[in-house]
């Protein structure tokens, strides 16, 4: 076994070099923001979706354009708004007057990369398409269906404090997002360095350093990471522990409606390999259960009018959570 996970950390080191000429890049453009990037790269090697929520002007849109910029693939960016329609987002059949037949024209959901700006502002319809196209990773247009590229990753941007003119995502759509990031404002030092960097005549910009072929590759390498029993276990009574608070003596069943769902289970594992993966190591600890635990369940706990009344937040649950559950 051991020789195993040496082998397949060797192949980890040699395939993440490419995903660090990844970052590289980026970090040409964003200064500061580690976490941000680091999960980035989590979701598009683990094909999970991602959330990122923060105030105006933390580089959101940025960063997303950034890392599709420095990877060889399609990028869409769709500016979602309350008078958004499905057809606006997925395409339409359009009509050929001569040969008398409808012919499909596809949105820009067709894409790599899709920065989904301030997506709770667009209404349930439109949700329910993007839904469709997230999961299924396919669109259907009249009576046919057409599979989207891949990869495909939908990054999905929200303001927490403008709640004028937005519609609160449902909790089918949050539950396929992988991940869901907050984002903070910058240290001093780093905003220093963001107007040194920005208040130029030419601002910089990341170019292609990646091909679909290498992530693919690094994917791969990714899926490969041993996970052993215990921590498979860990990553089960976590979740578990959310929707059972008693059977692990936590004292949060009033602050809860409904806990985090299977999904929630592999989406732990799989960050967490992605996790594994950018330190260069072929298995996967506690710790890296840990580190994208927040990340993973924030969004999956529905909280109770009671847990509301308290200001009591999904983040401070998810704490009690794991500093309840015994780490293998």
């Amino acid at each position: 076994m051991h020789e195993e996970i040496q082998a397949i950390q060797e192949r980890v080191q040699r395939e993440s070099a490419a995903v660090e000429q990844l970052l590289a890049e980026v970090r040409k453009v964003i200064v500061g923001q580690r976490y941000l990037l680091e999960r980035m790269v989590i979701g598009l090697l683990a094909r999970g979706h991602i959330l990122i929520e923060g105030v105006p002007g933390l580089a959101k849109t940025l960063a997303v354009r950034c890392m599709a910029s420095a990877v060889r693939g399609s990028f869409q960016r769709i500016q979602f708004t309350p008078d958004l329609l499905p057809a606006d987002l997925t395409g339409t059949l359009v009509y050929h007057q001569k040969e008398g037949t409808f012919a499909p024209r596809k949105g820009p959901i067709f894409a790599n990369f899709v920065l989904a700006d301030e997506v709770n502002r667009a209404p349930a319809k439109v949700q329910s398409a993007l839904l469709e196209a997230m999961q299924e990773r396919q669109v259907t247009l009249g009576d046919a269906t057409f599979p989207l590229p891949v990869p495909f990753l939908v990054l999905a941007t929200q303001n927490p404090i403008e709640q004028e003119g937005t519609y609160p995502l449902p909790e089918a759509q949050v539950d396929r997002f992988m991940l869901k990031l907050k984002v903070d404002y910058p240290s001093a030092e780093e905003e220093r360095q963001i107007l040194d960097r920005m208040s130029v005549a030419e601002e910089p910009s990341a170019h292609p350093v990646v091909d679909l072929a290498a992530i693919g590759s690094a994917r791969e390498a990714m899926l490969s990471i041993y996970v052993d029993e215990r921590v498979r276990d860990y990553a089960v009574r976590l979740v578990q522990a959310t929707r059972r608070p008693k059977e692990f003596r936590l004292d949060i069943e009033p602050l809860l409606q409904y806990g985090a769902s299977p999904r929630a289970t592999l989406y732990l594992v799989a960050a967490a390999r992605g996790h594994a993966f950018l330190r260069g190591r072929g298995f996967v600890t506690p710790e890296d259960v840990k580190a994208v635990g927040h990340d993973v369940l924030r969004h999956r706990l529905i909280l109770s009018f009671e847990a509301e009344a308290e200001s009591v937040t999904a983040d401070e649950l998810v704490q009690r959570v794991f500093d309840a559950v015994e780490v293998p």
